[in-house]
């Protein structure tokens, strides 16, 4: 008989430590190699971690919304499958301690319904844990140079410190400007006035882990960047028909559902390369005009909202569009995103349209300068004029498409020259390039 421990996996160079968001298994029942064992949420993706062995599942050493450090043991699996069978820790044990007394299979209790810190049980403030939770590496030079990581502002998710904000820091020390490049970290969102209360009836909650990421994200967002939106109406008939006449071809060539977003992504990265600005980030008083255009493809999922990343999208054909974002997008709502699919995003698209919305104002994905909105792509009648200069009503496909962007470094000239030559692009699009 052998025992196999099952740890907190490291999802990235950067992951310092995952919560348990759900387990997929009990204790008492038998796995399969490789079968998903439980799903972890870590500061980048959620994602089911599947089972080191074969054999049956006999301790749960860390229960359902506790968060742990990576390499942590959370589990452990008894290759012999007729082993004798403990009880599971109660959900938020300390690791390693031993069930309290032999008992028959029992599943580790959710604590999603109660109450709970969100931390490593150490005390630390969200704020504290996420900054000095960085890579072994950066805490190594942040002890070289005696920089407490806990001061410094990161530019990483949820404001993690990252080598590049260390390193600036070191170099800048003494110079007027200040020494720390990206966004500001911020804590754990808290209400400036007086906390609801719950009434009578009402059912109390935590955040999930992801939930709160979102929460600390969308605040430090609107506090870092001015916000501004603006509104184009786009005229997709021309893609309708292309789309249409091309899409039987297409499909049985690629095997990719085509749908309207890949169009929309070709035209906005011609857009990109025409207004370099909007593919830009600001760095202190610094600008960052980025070299690759990275996009951000907005899915939404039925516990959270996940930006995976379409890396270097100028260099790809409308098919290799079309299979980056459904493979990005399937495996986005089957947790299988890998921690480098969801970062180095350079401009975000989301689309709310799906859902039916006409339009909305997106908030920016930081540290990015914009992110684009796509309405519901719906008929319409629209006034055209003829080639004889006559008005005519028709039927046309259109969409409205909203950018917000951060008026620190973007002009509200420039970001409707940006709209409108998405919308050209758009309206123009040429039947070859699919």
């Amino acid at each position: 008989m052998a025992r196999v421990d099952v740890p907190m996996p490291q999802m990235g160079e950067s992951i310092a430590e995952g919560t348990v968001s759900k387990w997929l298994k009990k204790v008492g029942d038998v796995v399969k190699r490789d079968e998903p064992l439980f799903e972890i949420s870590t500061d980048k993706v959620d994602a089911e971690i599947p089972s080191p062995s074969a054999g049956r599942l006999t301790e749960i050493l860390v229960g359902e919304g506790s968060t742990v450090a990576v390499q942590t043991v959370v589990a452990r699996i008894e290759t012999d499958v007729s082993a004798a069978v403990p009880a599971a820790a109660p959900a938020g044990a300390p690791v390693g301690t031993p069930a309290a007394t032999p008992a028959p299979a029992v599943a580790a209790k959710s604590v999603a319904a109660a109450p709970v810190a969100v931390g490593n049980g150490n005390g630390a403030s969200f704020e504290e844990r996420v900054r000095t939770k960085s890579s072994p590496l950066v805490r190594k030079i942040a002890a070289e140079h005696g920089i407490e990581l806990a001061a410094v502002s990161g530019s990483g998710i949820a404001g993690r410190v990252t080598r590049r904000d260390i390193e600036s820091m070191i170099a800048n020390r003494g110079a007027a400007k200040p020494p720390v490049v990206g966004r500001p970290a911020a804590p754990h969102v808290v209400s400036e006035g007086p906390l609801p209360e719950p009434w009578p009836g009402d059912v109390v909650e935590p955040m999930s882990k992801m939930r709160e990421l979102i929460s600390d994200h969308m605040v430090l967002s609107r506090r870092t960047s001015a916000h501004v939106t603006s509104v184009f109406e786009v005229d997709l008939t021309r893609v309708a028909r292309i789309r249409a006449k091309k899409r039987a071809e297409f499909e049985a060539a690629s095997g990719q559902r085509l749908s309207y977003l890949p169009f929309i992504i070709k035209a906005t990265v011609d857009g990109l390369r025409q207004f370099p600005v909007v593919n830009a980030s600001v760095a202190g008083s610094d600008v960052i005009y980025r070299k690759q255009y990275n996009i951000g493809i907005a899915v939404a999922l039925e516990w959270g909202l996940i930006v995976p990343v379409i890396k270097h999208a100028d260099e790809l054909s409308m098919i290799g569009i079309t299979r980056s974002l459904n493979d990005l997008a399937t495996r986005a709502r089957a947790k299988r995103l890998k921690p480098e699919e969801v970062e180095e995003g350079t401009f975000t698209i989301t689309n709310p349209g799906v859902f039916g919305s006409l339009m909305g104002t997106p908030i920016i994905n930081q540290p990015q300068v914009a992110i684009m909105g796509i309405g519901a792509i719906e008929k319409r009648p629209k006034v055209i004029e003829g080639d004889d200069g006559e008005d005519t009503i028709a039927i046309r496909t259109c969409a409205y498409f909203s950018l917000s962007f951060d008026h620190r470094l973007i002009d509200g000239a420039v970001a409707d020259e940006f709209l409108a030559f998405v919308k050209k692009q758009l309206e123009t699009f040429p039947e070859a390039a699919l």
